[in-house]
């Protein structure tokens, strides 16, 4: 299950073709049916995401994310944007599911997945 988990995140990076300068992922088994995936990817234009999820992989049901966290941010390391699930924003409607933009603004925001993060790195890149 593991190894069919990170195929199916390397075509996804893979799809945005040479968008993607470099990427590594790193999966590490945990508990039965748990992985924990680290991941970087450098865009052409320098950006880097860094991303992680925790993951539950059962036999016959989809992945199911437990923790994760998608890091967006320039060469110079100044942040773009980041996703993340931590419980320190209770009051958003969409807790603890939410959005930082650059360094200071946090918005609600719905669970994204490494796709719906791609996509939205790519619609940045291209304008």
């Amino acid at each position: 299950m593991m190894d069919e988990y990170v195929q199916s995140l390397e075509r996804q990076i893979r799809a945005l073709g040479e968008t993607i300068s470099r990427f590594e992922i790193v999966p590490q088994s945990r508990e039965e049916e748990f992985v924990f995936i680290s991941g970087e990817i450098q865009f052409s234009d320098g950006t880097f995401l860094h991303f992680r999820e925790y993951v539950e992989l059962k036999e016959g049901h989809a992945p199911r994310r437990y923790k994760y966290a998608y890091h967006y941010q320039r060469a110079d390391e100044d942040i773009i944007f980041h996703y993340d699930n931590a419980r320190h924003f209770p009051h958003l409607p969409t807790a603890p599911h939410h959005k930082h933009i650059g360094e200071t603004e946090v918005v609600a925001a719905d669970a994204p997945d490494l796709q719906s993060v791609l996509n939205e790195i790519e619609t940045l890149i291209k304008a």
